[in-house]
């Protein structure tokens, strides 16, 4: 189990199976009856190579929705391409408009090509149910994490159809509002951002230094680069000579937006995340006492909630060939012996369970 897997894979159930086996196909397709979505992260064209491709499931279950997920998509010249999330930054042009003017591409230090190819799915399936729900047909999703990138850059694409030129490299500078950037003051750093006319006022008013009003009002005029650079430039000196809990009360008093960049463990310990529920401390029934972030929309009827860490592959086998397909003991037994199902490889510590596992805590009842 790593970090980057588990985080991922709460509330699950894991099965393993060689669906290249006859038997193992079949039992994929009779869960497929039974299911709603089939998403796959595979290489395009892998799962026609077993023949379960959207033609199959679909005549197993015709409302079926099956998710397919790749870098590059199931056609095009760069079909079958490897990408990973570096990759994705880069070549959906990302990085290129990440990072100082002075410096070359940055990647973001997280994988945010991957949380926000898995988030903008979930929301395609989303709609998929909604038209099945409206007309009871299935539908394939082709989904590509290159152009999911393409899709987020806000005004980026514009910009370049208008002017003719790439966005430029800004670093913690907005280029579509003024001031709103990253400050150093004596203990810490704070980002601060004041845009309309009157948010502007009140933070001149608050660094004691209306000129700078009085030359900027405009929001937009704000923009030209060499006034931006002289605004900056002055919230900057001001800045350096406040502590950053200063700078945030002169802001809840004058109206514009400053707030202390935290720390991940600033963030992991805050007592206001806790009471929401953001970041949840749970017992899981393999690895003990865990603590995670949990999912951001707070629903009334249907809160999020963590019963459970991701589990070591194969552990649900039993519990899902029974319960959903109704398969009895003995089946299931001679299914393991053909090795049609399978749990862990002993010999790969990542897929086991933790060590000292009592061979019963967090086994479903089949």
């Amino acid at each position: 189990m790593s970090p980057g897997l588990e985080i991922e894979n709460h509330n699950k159930y894991w099965m393993g199976m060689h669906v290249g086996n006859p038997r193992a196909r079949e039992l994929f397709l009779e869960l497929v009856k039974k299911s709603d979505v089939v998403v796959d992260n595979l290489t395009p064209g892998r799962m026609a190579k077993w023949g379960l491709d959207y033609r199959n499931l679909k005549e197993a279950n015709p409302g079926i929705i099956h998710l397919h997920v790749s870098g590059y998509g199931s056609w095009g010249p760069w079909t079958g391409r490897t990408s990973y999330d570096a990759v994705a930054q880069s070549m959906g042009a990302l990085a290129p408009i990440t990072g100082f003017e002075d410096r070359g591409p940055i990647k973001s230090g997280v994988w945010i090509a991957d949380w926000i190819t898995g988030l903008m799915c979930a929301n395609a399936v989303l709609s998929a149910l909604n038209y099945r729900e409206r007309t009871g047909e299935g539908q394939f999703i082709d989904y590509l994490q290159v152009e999911n990138i393409i899709r987020w850059l806000d005004w980026t694409w514009l910009y370049a159809f208008r002017t003719g030129e790439d966005r430029k490299r800004s670093g913690n500078r907005d280029l579509a509002i003024c001031p709103s950037d990253l400050f150093e003051c004596l203990d810490g750093q704070v980002a601060l951002a004041a845009f309309s006319e009157e948010e502007f006022r009140g933070l001149c008013q608050a660094m004691e230094q209306m000129d700078l009003f009085e030359r900027f009002p405009d929001p937009v005029d704000r923009l030209k680069d060499e006034n931006a650079r002289t605004v900056l430039g002055r919230i900057a000196v001001w800045a350096g000579s406040k502590r950053v809990q200063e700078v945030e009360a002169l802001a809840s008093r004058h109206g514009f937006a400053a707030s202390r960049v935290l720390e991940a463990k600033d963030v992991y310990h805050s007592e206001h995340f806790r009471e929401r529920g953001a970041i949840q401390e749970y017992e899981d029934p393999l690895y003990g006492n865990m603590v995670q972030q949990c999912y951001p929309p707070v629903m009334s009827e249907t809160p999020g909630r963590l019963k459970w860490s991701c589990r070591p592959l194969g552990f649900d086998n039993r519990y899902v060939l029974k319960k959903i397909l109704g398969l009895s003991g003995e089946e299931i037994s001679r299914l393991e012996e053909a090795g049609t199902v399978f749990r862990w490889n002993p010999d790969v510590p990542s897929q086991c369970p933790p060590p000292g596992w009592d061979g019963r805590s967090g086994v479903k009842p089949a």
